[in-house]
């Protein structure tokens, strides 16, 4: 019954840490796993929904640092600075926003959502990553950069198909 009552709130998470569906179900169905193994630890006389999100963003964590070693390479690339251009974005939805963001290298993807979307500071970041300050603060601008091209390259395309 729990997996079911959080799972889509659970998997909203796991999607933004992702690179597909499947490695957030991965990611999603580990940190069921822990949730079930220390349900015992939970304290009643607090919200579960933040502590199944604390389990989740840690489990995402832990996914990334697993994959980094797997891969053992770095995914660094260079952003190209395009001019900063303020636009209103309205009409996409959620699920094109995830697309979006899984477009990202991890690392960045990574960075900006502990940043952006978790509220976590950069050096909190780095400590969780075993990164450095300065690589926390560049793979956010970079990311955002990043960003910009991507948004950038979906609204070009929206344009060009209804023209």
């Amino acid at each position: 019954m729990l997996y079911e009552e959080y799972y889509a709130y659970a998997l909203s998470i796991c999607l933004r840490y992702a690179d597909n569906r499947d490695e957030a179900s991965e990611i999603l169905n580990d940190g069921f796993m822990k949730i079930f193994n220390n349900i015992k630890l939970f304290d009643l006389s607090k919200p579960f929904k933040p502590w199944l999100r604390k389990i989740m963003v840690n489990t995402a964590i832990n996914h990334f640092h697993q994959k980094q070693r797997n891969i053992q390479a770095s995914e660094i690339e260079q952003a190209r600075h395009e001019p900063d251009s303020e636009n209103i974005i309205s009409g996409i939805s959620y699920q094109e926003i995830i697309a979006m963001l899984q477009k990202l290298p991890p690392a960045y993807r990574t960075v900006f959502n502990l940043h952006v979307l978790e509220g976590y500071k950069h050096e909190e970041i780095a400590q969780m990553l075993k990164i450095t300050v300065g690589t926390s603060k560049s793979n956010l601008f970079k990311a955002k950069e990043s960003l910009k091209k991507i948004m950038n390259d979906f609204f070009e395309a929206d344009y060009v198909e209804k023209e």
